[in-house]
């Protein structure tokens, strides 16, 4: 009785509603499934961005004063 009752209550949440109509579009090819995978790749690459400028930034830094920072020395 409790997980019927947990169902109903699943049923009439809307977010849960959402959910679970993406389970079953998931396998189609949507244009919904189409932009996610676009939005992560992007995602990613904006990530990639933020490590690259990092990693330029204490490779500069580093070499500063002749003296340039090795990989046991930035950990």
């Amino acid at each position: 009785m409790a997980k019927e009752s947990h169902r109903s209550e699943m049923m009439s949440c809307p977010v849960a509603r959402f959910f679970m109509d993406l389970e079953k579009i998931r396998g189609t090819k949507s244009p919904f499934f189409k932009h996610l995978k676009s939005s992560r790749i992007e995602f990613l690459k904006a990530v990639r961005s933020l490590f690259d400028a990092r990693i330029d930034h204490l490779e500069k830094k580093g070499t500063r004063g002749g003296k340039k920072i090795t990989e046991s020395e930035a950990g």
